[in-house]
């Protein structure tokens, strides 16, 4: 189910719809019991009546003292909200290249509601136009969030952002050792060499793929045979490297996209 919002841009409000973006395609495992492969199941007991509790039962608390806690409901939460909090509201506008990718943690689809559409498409399109992307907060649940709304061709994203109190620092700074001119330029080649556009579709999960073909082997009994792989030569020195690397890289490459393709078929005519 989508969540209910609103964008609020000064004293424009948008009310719009939140879809998640993505998706966890992984294969999930249970926990079972060597000796018999039951399954290994987890109970929400209380530690007074040592009695297993529903979730419908259980409220949050506070621990302000040792044992001692001060109960939260969700009424509660809603109480504290402000007309702010209950909607996205710009902070102000900025570059996209701006913001490090470390500071993205989830991302939805916006939407427009009814009513809201005019609106949208207005602040979708003046962004775009510009070439703007806009920092906002929210309080989601009982925290408040950093937002991202960025726009694009068929509609706009909505990035969750980390605080900056929430982003590790680096764990060690490194020694930058100099670069040789050559090597630098050899591997200048091979970024080259190995340049095409992103094509998402062209990139599948081939670990899950052959995982989901080790659990059907697993169920029909037969036998697990590892993949055969090529053992990579040894190769110490750097410019041997490069140039070996150099050497697999095919002189024809893949075509980059279908607007790409079109503009070059066009020149030659």
């Amino acid at each position: 189910m989508p969540t209910k919002s609103a964008i609020s841009f000064s004293l424009l409000h948008v009310p719009i719809s939140l879809h998640t973006a993505t998706t966890d395609n992984d294969i999930r495992f249970n926990q079972l019991c060597e000796k018999n492969n039951s399954r290994v199941r987890y109970k929400k007991v209380c530690s007074q009546c040592n009695k297993e509790v529903n979730n419908a039962d259980i409220i949050k608390g506070f621990e302000y003292e040792k044992d001692k806690y001060v109960v939260v409901t969700d009424d509660d939460f809603e109480t504290i909200k402000t007309e702010k909090d209950r909607t996205m509201h710009i902070l102000h506008f900025a570059n996209l290249d701006e913001i490090n990718p470390v500071y993205y943690e989830k991302t939805y689809h916006a939407t427009p509601e009814k009513g809201g559409e005019k609106a949208f498409e207005l602040l979708r399109s003046a962004m775009m136009e510009l070439q703007q992307i806009a920092i906002a907060k929210t309080v989601l649940g009982s925290k408040e969030t950093l937002l991202a709304l960025v726009p694009r061709e068929d509609g706009m994203l909505v990035q969750i952002l980390f605080f900056d109190d929430e982003v590790k620092e680096l764990p060690q700074n490194y020694t930058k050792p100099k670069v040789v001119k050559a090597e630098l330029e050899m591997a200048k080649q091979l970024i080259t060499a190995m340049g095409q556009s992103f094509q998402p579709e062209e990139h599948k999960d081939e670990y899950q793929e052959r995982l989901r073909e080790l659990i059907e082997n697993k169920i029909a009994g037969k036998e697990i045979v590892a993949p055969n792989e090529e053992t990579p030569d040894n190769v110490i020195d750097i410019m041997d490297a490069l140039q070996a690397s150099l050497n697999q890289q095919t002189k024809p490459k893949k075509s980059t996209s279908k607007k790409t393709a079109t503009a070059k078929k066009k020149e030659a005519s």
